[in-house]
């Protein structure tokens, strides 16, 4: 848990996901739109993923993937962040 915390917190926006799962692709998708650059860290790619993931669970993230982080707080899943981009309360929260 310790790790993802100090990776959630290294950059600005960071997104937790996988290359297989087509809601991690539409929230990529939607912060490029946006303008932002989010760092991305695919879990079924990178050297303890599994490890990650697990933490990720811990911390309530269901699915584990997309997890974001802004500003190293833990903003939500999928449906929390589209939520919020339709209240408009994402771009409050970006910029």
């Amino acid at each position: 848990m310790e790790r993802v915390s100090k990776m959630a917190s290294e950059k600005p926006v960071v997104i937790f996901s996988m290359t297989t799962c087509c809601m991690s692709h539409t929230i990529k998708s939607l912060f490029g739109d946006l303008g932002v650059n989010p760092t991305v860290y695919e879990l079924d790619e990178i050297s303890g993923g599994r490890e990650i993931e697990q933490a990720l669970s811990r911390l309530g993230c269901k699915p584990t993937v997309p997890a974001v982080f802004i500003g190293g707080e833990f903003v939500g899943g999928a449906n929390e962040v589209m939520s919020l981009h339709l209240k408009r309360a994402l771009q409050k929260k970006l910029f």
